[in-house]
């Protein structure tokens, strides 16, 4: 009876010790242990600027054509952001809109903080891009054998994650969700359920004559 107590001591010293080293672990191990891919998409930003003359501030036809030429260079579009900035920005704003507006982009409110002051009689105009990309993509820096810890491959989510980020409009939205705008639309929400309810079904014209051979 003795030794049974003995015995039993010792397997239960030895099943608190399991337990506290279990507790003591120091992480739950590698970040690619799961099916999480550690290859995500990376913003960032730059920001185009150009001072424009704004003399009581409003701006000449030649600056405005010079504004015009500087958006077609930078093939300005859907995604970037347009802020107006100076002590004339409220008086040449409308000027610069008129501009935004031909690639169908408004200008927003509050300037980002640019290099330098803005000069006496002038705006500045500032064009906001954000890019998204994976770095270190593609990644093979790790054999896929021998995986004694069961990690996901290095390059798992590589390309379509990158993919992703090359095709996004605006990469903004990889950051945070778009907010919306208290206007709602009817038509727009239902259309896609509308055009599915009027499209016929694709058994009505019956099945196709399909051939295995070549030329026919």
């Amino acid at each position: 009876m003795k030794k049974d107590l003995t015995m039993n001591g010792k397997l239960i010293a030895v099943l608190l010790a399991s337990v506290v080293a279990g507790c003591s672990t120091p992480n739950n191990g590698p970040a690619d242990r799961g099916l999480a891919s550690v290859n995500e998409p990376v913003l960032s930003r730059a920001n185009f600027v150009v001072d424009l003359a704004a003399p009581g501030g409003t701006l000449a036809p030649q600056e405005v054509a010079r504004l015009d030429g500087w958006f077609e260079g930078l093939q300005l579009g859907y995604g970037d952001s347009i802020y107006v900035d100076g002590a004339y920005s409220d008086a040449a704003r409308v000027q610069v809109a008129e501009a935004a507006g031909r690639y169908g982009l408004m200008v927003l409110p509050a300037a980002p903080v640019t290099a330098g002051m803005v000069p006496q009689g002038t705006v500045r105009v500032v064009v906001s891009r954000t890019r998204a990309e994976v770095p270190g993509c593609p990644n093979w820096s790790r054999p896929s054998q021998p995986n004694f810890e069961n990690r996901t491959m290095s390059d798992f989510g590589c390309a379509t994650n990158s993919n992703m980020a090359a095709m996004v409009a605006n990469p903004q939205d990889l950051f945070h969700g778009r907010e919306g705008t208290g206007v709602g639309n009817s038509h727009t929400a239902s259309k896609a359920v509308d055009y599915y309810r009027r499209a016929k079904p694709t058994g009505t014209q019956g099945l196709q004559d399909i051939s295995t051979k070549k030329g026919e």
